[in-house]
């Protein structure tokens, strides 16, 4: 138990370095209003939380974002904000400065806004509802036949218009919004637009290429294809630019699942997933980083069960994924690939996302410096 005294003082420090940080960060974050979540993040390190996120860890990084420990890069992909309510690039630095993270892995669509991307007149979600009750078997009504057709149409325009945009945009703003997040102390390693799938153009494989390079990642991900001749385009895209490419799994990896792509060019590496890879029925997480930490560009990390417990994904140290394990192996064998954070366990009342990031980040903390 923190006592009152104790809170008082944790919260006095925590207000003291938010207060730097804000005022840092509102020289670059001038096309939105500031973000104050400061104080939110403090009471979530203090109630309701395991004993591994206790706050006087936590309080020796409150001043800025620093998640590299004891070699190790721990990271977040900017997926595990998505339920917060602003997206924007702007608003993302800042989830990911209060929950302190120093380096990421960016999703597209905040980096396409930031660079002028086309806004989408389709609402996606009334969208995807759709076409879920539709998978489910259930029969639309002629109205919302009606409307998904329209949505379909709408949205066949308006990813041409991306095409074209894509086509065109310079890499100015995407230089900006790397220079954005360094100078708030977020490095971007991994950039993940939707822009390598089968359907995408080669204009915009390469143009997802560059932006990567603009933003100063070494690497892009997607989720792999399964189409040998697909990896073997990408890997060969991505030489000329001397960029990577990371594939990422779900419960279909298994030690061989990259093997493939990783013969077709050097420039195709793993973007692994251990929490899916223990979900799968894999029972040796480790030992396939062991077996190909060469080829490994980034890791995601999460806490998830195995398929005899039931596959679910809880917070992190109630699972059955090796979490401490990995880090240590990480950390004692001195692999340079970052470990993101993906958040993907339900998060409690009373908490948000930027909360939960903070304690996983501060799980790796301990189990580093422990």
């Amino acid at each position: 138990m923190i006592n009152e005294s104790c809170l008082y003082s944790f919260q006095d420090y925590f207000n003291l370095s938010s207060i730097f940080m804000k005022e840092k960060l509102k020289e670059f974050l001038s096309r939105r209003q500031f973000i104050k979540t400061g104080s939110k993040l403090a009471g979530s390190v203090v109630v309701g939380t395991p004993a591994v996120f206790s706050a006087p860890a936590f309080l020796k990084h409150l001043s800025k974002p620093g998640s590299l420990i004891k070699g190790v890069q721990i990271g977040a992909i900017t997926y595990s904000f998505r339920s917060m309510p602003d997206q924007s690039a702007e608003a993302t630095l800042q989830y990911v400065v209060d929950s302190g993270i120093s380096a990421i892995e960016l999703m597209g669509d905040s980096a396409e806004s930031f660079a002028g991307k086309p806004e989408s007149p389709v609402d996606r979600r009334a969208f995807s509802q759709l076409m879920r009750k539709e998978r489910n078997g259930e029969t639309l009504s002629d109205s919302e036949l009606k409307e998904k057709q329209q949505m379909q149409t709408a949205m066949t325009a308006f990813n041409l218009e991306v095409v074209k945009w894509r086509g065109s945009v310079s890499m100015d703003k995407f230089k900006s919004l790397k220079k954005m997040y360094e100078a708030a102390g977020v490095r971007i390693y991994g950039f993940k637009p939707n822009a390598f799938g089968k359907d995408n153009t080669d204009i915009e494989i390469d143009y997802g290429i560059r932006a990567a390079k603009a933003l100063g990642a070494s690497h892009v991900t997607l989720e792999h294809p399964a189409d040998d001749s697909h990896t073997l385009k990408l890997g060969m895209a991505a030489g000329k630019h001397k960029i990577y490419v990371g594939y990422h799994g779900h419960e279909q990896q298994t030690p061989t699942f990259w093997d493939t792509a990783l013969t077709q060019s050097k420039y195709n590496a793993l973007n692994i997933d251990i929490g899916h890879y223990v979900a799968a029925g894999n029972t040796d997480p480790v030992g396939i980083l062991r077996s190909k930490h060469e080829r490994i560009m980034s890791m995601h990390v999460k806490d998830r069960q195995t398929p005899s417990n039931g596959k679910a994904n809880l917070p992190w140290g109630t699972g059955d994924t090796p979490i401490i394990e990995v880090l240590h192996l990480m950390r004692d064998e001195k692999y340079k690939f970052p470990a993101t954070i993906e958040l993907e366990y339900e998060i409690p009342a009373g908490s948000d996302a930027v909360k939960e990031v903070a304690k996983c980040l501060n799980y790796c903390r301990q189990a580093l410096e422990g």
